[in-house]
């Protein structure tokens, strides 16, 4: 019984396709109405347009089937558009037919037979371009005769690289722009097209609303007065909106309290406190116990930023004069030491861009056309914003220098430690980090790296609890091998130096500052609470 019933089943699949004239998910059929004219086949003269028999199909070759579904693309049925992984291709269709049919169907349409569709534009090369394959086109989607004739004339005009192992003339799917809400994944081999230009300012449009986002978190975090500094530096850590730069760094370094009510009180008395120094301490600097002190000032001033003309301007050097001069007189353990003067300039230019009118140059913008008041506040306010900054990293500018040593010492364990290979090649050219990194921690990278970097980067510091005194370090870290394989390259001590004193950082922009930050901070959070991990492997 169980064998006859397996016969009888057999036999009924056969017999349903054998006998079955429904039609089959995937059949050919004729289609009539208004969109769809008949089917005219004028390749079998036996064949009628409302009668074709399937023995007649089977019976002709490819090249007669490919000339009746020239116009296949038009009659909307997406339905095998569905790109499915589970999904087998049973059948393929070598690379030569593949090619003859796409070459058919351009040489159609550019006769003017594809239905009325506009001819593709003029090519002056030999071999006309190939049509897109099916998985580039859009599934389930409408659309219209004039969008068809627009994209066909689209793709004529293209004419895609060929893959490695693919005949040329041939698509390859994976480099077809990818449509909208079909994501498709890219295949080894793909040719990535240059995205167009629609996308472009979509995604420069995208920044900008980001960052008008931000804007918007920042002043309302500052203007509430009821966040938390921790939420500041959250909001600020990746980088301070220009327009809200000033008054967050002043938060941030805490030279501006957070209550609303505090704030204006505490600045008017901390900018009359500073020009109380001025008027008591300035004219003392031709005195022989300070003359030495005001001479080094007067001489490192104007080699400070000598390309950028604004610092070149008499008014801009007479108050870093007396910024650097006050400081220095109110902190004798110290004292003025080189290096210093760099640190005064981005507070500088971040409180003078607070009063510029909007569109100004600021590095050939006249200072002295502001009025007093507004000097006397951009003097004040950098005056104290780089005493706090300072106050934590003062180690590094006392006798002898050791904040700085420790931090160089520092340095060359955690690059042992992250680049092996870059540390023994310093070390086999006979180079010590003292030599280089010296001045990266004395000037906080200010000589490396262009000014607008050096702010960007003041955000993250600033937005660090210990920025200046510990975060530094792991940035310096980042940096040194951010050049690693430059680096490697050079063979000698004297190549060596010369790159590790001129990194080509002049074209860098705030991109370049996030992912060094962002380097940096991993390796924080990978030796910052574990100091041991810094040891030597070998004892």
């Amino acid at each position: 019984m169980q064998a006859s019933g397996e016969t009888s089943a057999r036999d009924n699949r056969n017999a349903f396709w054998k006998k079955n004239t429904k039609n089959v998910p995937g059949s050919m059929k004729s289609v009539y109405g208004a969109q769809h004219p008949p089917i005219t086949s004028d390749w079998s003269p036996q064949a009628s347009p409302r009668h074709a028999s399937s023995e007649t199909v089977s019976a002709a070759n490819f090249q007669d089937f490919q000339q009746s579904v020239d116009d296949a693309w038009d009659d909307g049925d997406d339905e095998f558009c569905i790109i499915s992984g589970k999904i087998q291709k049973d059948v393929q269709i070598s690379a030569n037919i593949a090619q003859s049919t796409a070459l058919s169907v351009i040489r159609s349409h550019r006769s003017g037979g594809g239905g009325g569709r506009p001819p593709a534009p003029p090519n002056t090369d030999s071999e006309p371009p190939p049509p897109p394959p099916a998985a580039a086109r859009p599934c389930k989607t409408e659309v219209s005769e004039a969008g068809k004739a627009e994209a066909m004339i689209r793709l004529a005009a293209q004419r895609p690289s060929s893959a490695e192992g693919q005949p040329a003339g041939l698509m390859n799917p994976s480099s077809c722009p990818r449509m909208p809400g079909h994501p498709q994944p890219l295949r080894p081999g793909a040719v990535l097209r240059q995205p167009p230009v629609r996308y472009l300012q979509d995604k420069a449009n995208a920044g900008l609303d980001r960052e008008a986002a931000r804007l918007v978190k920042v002043r309302s975090a500052i203007d509430s007065g009821a966040a938390s500094l921790d939420e500041l530096r959250k909001l600020c850590w990746g980088g301070v909106p220009a327009a809200a730069r000033a008054v967050a760094w002043r938060l941030l370094s805490g030279y501006l309290p957070l209550p609303l009510e505090r704030r204006q009180p505490t600045m008017q008395r901390k900018r009359d406190e500073y020009w109380s120094f001025v008027h008591q301490y300035y004219d003392t600097r031709h005195d022989d116990i300070h003359q030495d002190t005001y001479r080094q000032i007067h001489i490192d001033i104007p080699r400070m930023s000598p390309l950028i003309p604004l610092f070149q301007q008499q008014c801009v050097q007479e108050m870093f004069e007396r910024v650097l001069y006050i400081w220095a007189i109110r902190h004798p353990a110290s004292g003025y030491v080189q290096g210093v003067n760099d640190l005064v300039t981005p507070y500088f230019i971040v409180f003078l861009q607070e009063v510029l009118p909007p569109g100004a140059d600021i590095d050939s913008y006249d200072v002295s056309s502001l009025s007093e008041p507004e000097r006397r506040v951009i003097e004040a306010d950098s005056f104290w914003s780089m005493s706090l900054l300072l106050d934590g990293i003062q180690d590094n500018y006392t006798f002898a220098q050791p904040g700085i040593q420790t931090k160089v010492t520092q340095l060359k364990e955690l690059v042992q430690r992250i680049d092996a290979p870059l540390d023994a090649h310093i070390a086999r050219q006979g180079i010590d980090y003292l030599q280089f990194a010296f001045r990266w921690m004395n000037n906080l990278l200010m000589r490396e790296l262009p000014l607008h970097c050096t702010i960007r980067l003041w955000d993250t510091y600033l937005s660090e609890a210990d920025g200046f005194a510990s975060f530094h370090l792991y940035v310096c870290a980042a940096f040194l091998t951010w050049w690693s394989r430059r680096l490697m390259q050079e063979k000698d001590f004297q190549g060596l130096m010369l790159t590790l004193q001129n990194l080509p950082t002049h074209d860098w922009t705030n991109s370049e500052i996030s992912l060094l930050v962002a380097e940096a901070y991993k390796l924080k959070y990978t030796f910052a609470d574990a100091p041991n991990h810094l040891a030597s492997r070998t004892k």
